[in-house]
């Protein structure tokens, strides 16, 4: 079972990909994912990689787990 880390940082430097479309973050305008990832979405994609990860949402946060990066969890949007 992977550990859970905290998910990487929202800056541009942080990791190749955007976590929330699975696009190279130097291609493109991502402030539209970085708004969505601020506010209640869950990340969709290995910021790391660009895999589409399994995500689980509840009540009190989210996990998502990339199958070789392991898992991060969050509470985005939840109080």
């Amino acid at each position: 079972m992977s550990a859970v880390v905290e998910p990487p940082a929202a800056d541009a430097g942080a990791a190749p990909f955007c976590a929330w479309c699975g696009g190279a973050r130097a291609e493109g305008d991502h402030a539209a994912c970085e708004r969505r990832l601020a506010t209640v979405d869950p990340p969709r994609h290995c910021p790391v990689c660009a895999r589409r990860m399994v995500v689980q949402v509840d009540p009190v946060g989210w996990t998502a787990r990339c199958s070789r990066h392991g898992e991060s969890a969050g509470t985005n949007g939840f109080a």
